[in-house]
């Protein structure tokens, strides 16, 4: 029973986070499941198992705020199955020493790039009523999927990223239909997983439940958030958690010394710290701005089109 809460509590928080940025369920979940000592093509299944039920709940609550475009989901999502299969495989493959380098470089590069679009870059507007095309989402969803499932996590950072930095497609669009595309990836990379993985790795399940429990319950709370909730707030927050957990993982996979140890992790709280500040001042900045203009939302990404 403690684990399935313990576990719940992660997904509540991971899916909040996803449900609210389009990206991260995975990178939080995983980040959690590898920092507790579990094998990364192990925490990987669990993590997407867990995102067949948090991300159809995600999509259907997206659907009812009107978030989803319904023709990037379609294609987007079946490329995207194919690269979660293929990543399912390569990340089996390797050896548990690799394995375990590999998925948290990956998680630290995600978790890095997180918190510095969030807190230092310009967010992506609409800038075009022309929707992106299957020529640009087909290689989109092929290569999110397969970074999604060797690394643990990946199908919103890449996907949501790119289509925001697009600009053809409303923002809260962006982040309805990634998520709900992610359904058909999250359920491909678990049968992928289920027939890649040896009989030496079982799945926990209890854990599996807790994750999806969680992000189940916070996925309508999320869907109501990404209309709300200032996002280089909250991607700040997680981007520089995500950061400073998977460094400490690899510093001690790597032997660092206490003093090596000591002065990368407060490299990166600083680092973390002032990304949080400097998001706090966008949002400022953002609010007084569109006060000026006369816009009664303080984040004009979340408006509708008119």
């Amino acid at each position: 029973m403690q684990t399935l809460l313990l576990f719940g509590l992660a997904g509540f928080l991971a899916q909040l986070v996803d449900g609210s940025l389009g990206m991260a369920f995975g990178v939080t979940a995983t980040t959690t499941l590898v920092a507790a000592g579990t094998v990364p093509a192990v925490a990987s299944a669990a993590v997407h198992l867990a995102e067949v039920g948090t991300s159809l709940a995600s999509g259907i609550s997206h659907w009812k705020f009107r978030n989803i475009d319904w023709r990037t989901v379609g294609i987007l999502a079946l490329p995207g199955a194919l690269g979660a299969v293929l990543g399912a495989y390569v990340l089996t493959s390797l050896s548990t020493e690799s394995a375990s380098v590999w998925i948290t470089t990956i998680l630290l590069v995600l978790g890095l790039y997180v918190l510095i679009r969030f807190a230092f870059l310009k967010l992506g507007k609409l800038i075009t009523t022309r929707r992106p095309g299957a020529r640009m989402l087909a290689p989109l969803g092929l290569v999110a999927g397969f970074v999604d499932a060797s690394g643990g996590g990946g199908w919103g950072p890449v996907a949501t990223t790119t289509l925001l930095s697009s600009g053809r497609l409303e923002p809260r669009k962006v982040v309805g239909s990634v998520d709900t595309s992610e359904f058909i990836v999250a359920l491909a990379a678990s049968l992928g997983f289920l027939f890649a993985l040896s009989d030496e790795h079982d799945l926990n399940y209890t854990v599996v439940a807790g994750l999806m429990i969680g992000g189940i319950i916070a996925a309508p709370l999320a869907a109501w958030l990404v209309r709300r909730l200032p996002p280089r707030i909250l991607g700040a927050a997680a981007g520089g958690l995500i950061v400073f957990t998977n460094a400490r993982t690899l510093l001690k996979e790597f032997e660092a010394g206490d003093t090596l140890t000591t002065v990368v992790l407060t490299a990166i709280g600083v680092l973390w710290a002032t990304g949080l500040a400097a998001a706090i001042r966008s949002v400022r900045e953002e609010k007084r701005i569109n006060e000026l203009a006369g816009e009664s939302d303080a984040d004009p990404e979340r408006q509708p089109a008119s």
